[in-house]
Order: C-alpha cells, then sequence, then structure tokens
C-alpha cells in the first residue's frame, strides 16, 4: 500500500438543536456574512429565520446571495465573489447541499483573486487563498461539508468540472438531522444514490491498502442500504437521517481513501450527462452505476466483485466467483432502481445518443486509463448505450 497524510480540520456540530452555536463561531471569523442559498426551501421550513435570527443575536452585518443553482453555475460564483469584494465580507455562511456549498467554496477563492473564477477549474488556476466558509446541511448527499471541493458547471462551454483545495474547506459546519426531515423521498434518493457511489469509487480499486478502510467502506455502503429506504418511508426518523448524514460526510472526506491514488469513473462520465442535460447528479450516477459494473468486470477485477457482494449485499461466498459477482450487479440495480424508486435509463429521461461520442471524449480525458479498468473514449461511448 501507499503511505498517505490524512487532515480534516473541520469543526463538526452534529445533531439537534446545535444552530445556537452558529453566531458564536461566525464571530470568530469577523462581522461581515454573507448567507448564500438555493430556491427557497429554506423559508418555507423556517431555517432561514433561526439562522437570521441567531446571526442578529451576536450582532452580525449579513448580506444574502439565494438561488444557487442545482449543478451550480459559474455565473453564481462569480457573482458571490464579488459581492465578497465590494461588501468586505469576513465570512461565507453557506446553507443548503451540496450545490449551495460547493458553488459558495468557489465564492471564497474568487474573492481572493483578481482573475476570473472558472480559472480555477478550466485552466487549474493556484487556489491558496480563501475566505473562511461556514455550512449548514440541508440534503445528505454529496460531503462536500467535511471535504475541500466542489463542481460547478459552466453552460456555455458545457463543462462541468471539479476540483480540490485546502483552502476551501469549510471551518465549521452543523449537522443537524432533523433539518432533512423536509426533503422528499425522490431527493433522498438521489442523494443516497450519490453518497454510495462516493464509496463505490474507492473501494473498486486494484491497489492494494487497509483492510480496515474495506471493511468501513462495506459499514457504510450497508448503512446506506439500510436507512435510505426507511428515510425515504418515514421522512421524520432520526435514527435513519443521522445514519444517512454522517455517512454522507465520511464517505467522501478522504478517510477511506487511505493511499489509493486511482482516478474515479462514474463520476466524471456523469459529470458530462448533467453537463449538457442538467440531471440530478445522484440520479445519473445511479443510471450509470450498475452499467460501469458490469463493463468492469473480467478475471482481473473479480475479486473486488466477490468482496462486495458477499460483504455488502450478504450473498453467498460459496458460489462461484462470477455468479456472486452478476448477483452483486443485480443487486445493486434492485436497490438503486426498486428500493429506491429511481429512474433506470437515460433514454426515459429523453436523453438520445446524440452527444455520446462528444462526452465520451471529455470524460475519457480525465485519467480513465488509469482508473479501476482503463477506460477509452469508445468504452465510455459503450457504457452511455448501455444505460438507453
Amino acid at each position: 500500500m501507499n503511505g498517505f497524510i490524512y487532515n480534516i480540520p473541520v469543526k463538526v456540530y452534529f445533531g439537534e438543536n446545535q444552530l445556537c452555536h452558529l453566531g458564536e463561531e461566525l464571530s470568530k471569523f469577523g462581522s461581515r456574512v454573507l448567507l448564500t442559498y438555493g430556491g427557497g426551501s429554506i423559508k418555507k421550513s423556517g431555517l432561514y429565520d433561526q439562522i437570521v435570527a441567531e446571526i442578529e443575536k451576536a450582532g452580525l452585518t449579513l448580506f444574502e446571495l439565494s438561488g444557487i443553482e442545482p449543478n451550480p453555475r459559474i455565473e453564481s460564483v462569480r457573482t458571490g465573489a464579488q459581492i465578497c469584494k465590494d461588501e468586505h465580507i469576513d465570512v461565507l455562511l453557506a446553507v443548503g447541499g451540496g450545490s449551495t456549498i460547493d458553488a459558495t467554496k468557489f465564492m471564497a477563492a474568487g474573492a481572493c483573486v483578481d482573475h476570473d473564477p472558472w480559472l480555477f477549474l478550466s485552466e487549474r488556476a493556484p487556489i491558496e487563498k480563501a475566505l473562511p466558509i461556514v455550512t449548514v446541511l440541508t440534503l445528505s448527499a454529496t460531503g462536500s461539508e467535511m471535504d475541500n471541493g466542489g463542481v460547478i458547471s459552466n453552460p456555455e462551454t458545457q463543462d462541468k468540472l471539479g476540483r480540490g483545495a485546502a483552502a476551501m474547506l469549510p471551518k465549521v459546519s452543523f449537522l443537524d438531522p432533523t433539518i432533512t426531515y423536509s426533503v422528499s423521498p425522490y431527493q433522498t434518493a438521489c442523494g443516497s444514490a450519490d453518497m454510495f457511489n462516493h464509496i463505490m469509487e474507492v473501494y473498486f480499486n486494484t491497489e492494494q491498502d487497509l483492510y480496515m478502510l474495506d471493511c468501513f467502506m462495506e459499514g457504510m455502503m450497508k448503512t446506506i442500504v439500510k436507512y435510505a429506504p426507511i428515510a425515504m418511508k418515514e421522512p421524520d426518523n432520526y435514527e435513519a437521517r443521522a445514519n444517512l448524514m454522517w455517512t454522507s460526510s465520511w464517505a467522501i472526506n478522504g478517510f477511506v481513501d487511505g493511499g489509493r491514488t486511482q482516478p474515479w469513473s462514474c463520476h466524471p462520465i456523469e459529470h458530462e450527462i448533467s453537463a449538457i442535460y442538467d440531471i440530478t447528479h445522484g440520479l445519473g450516477l445511479a443510471i450509470l452505476a450498475p452499467r460501469w459494473l458490469e463493463y468492469c468486470l473480467d478475471e482481473t477485477t473479480l475479486p473486488r466483485y466477490v468482496s462486495y457482494g458477499v460483504n455488502v449485499f450478504g450473498i453467498d461466498a460459496n458460489l462461484e466467483p462470477m455468479e456472486i459477482a452478476h448477483k452483486a450487479i443485480e443487486k445493486t440495480s434492485e436497490f438503486l432502481f426498486d428500493t429506491l424508486s429511481l429512474t433506470s435509463t437515460l433514454g426515459e429521461l429523453g436523453i438520445d445518443d446524440t452527444n455520446f461520442k462528444v462526452m465520451a471524449e471529455k470524460a475519457a480525458s480525465h485519467g480513465l486509463d488509469h482508473a479501476f479498468k482503463p477506460l477509452s473514449a469508445e468504452d465510455v461511448e459503450n457504457i452511455f448505450k448501455m444505460c438507453l
């Protein structure tokens, strides 16, 4: 195995009624706060009023930027970065799911440079500084509340690109499972598919690493399989929401990576779908994952499928390895499409093969020739076709 450095200095307030500490935490970074959020659901739920009350109680000055989109756009990042500069913002408070938090990270970095924030993604411009970020999570999915990365879309170029940098790591995150009671069954399903895929991207790996981390990932996948359907049927089930929320954070905060360096596969492939068709990221991953698993299965990759099938889905270890692998793929499809009730094909979303070739070429350029199973543009195009 490879050596590694692990450092995740995010202060987390986990549990009910933790927002009473929001004002004191924001005050540590200054007095001028930019509150960022999406389409206004936080106002309907009463969360907005609660947050504003805590900010006012602490005597802080509040500025706002609403309307951050799912698959957040670079224009929102530009707007936020400019507000930070014009209003001399000290700290950004992102209230929402991964889209809001991702966009806020790049606003915080964009506030510290003179160039267009898109250059962070398109040309890998250095991210050396960022304003402090505090988050209040409203949707368990991306894990952005406890990692240093984000993904931004540019409709003009039809690109959806990701980037991480230590400077963009949130300083403090508030994780109250009760806030997610209002999340719909559909969004709960998409979020669960997203975090499940975050784990799969690391678990399906040819590099040898710690057995302990394999067990940890298998445990998190079993947690999602157990609690996602409960949260969908019983939205105010605290145990289910809490387990999904904490799994979301630990699925992608770097802990499970260990010393693994192999590039991810499904995420760069899915980004090309949502870049053009603007579908929900977790849904795109759900459609792709079983087809990717099927495409990558061979004698070389087989051992991973066997461990996955036996330890996550409880498939009989005495069966022939290839039978276990196929059953594991079937179980994955059943979980995503039957249990979570997610759409199973791109065709059902009105997506045809018109853009597959260009999408496949872009996806393959993100290091997929060194992935779990090396994938060329032609391979990616074949996977897209399997999803129709």
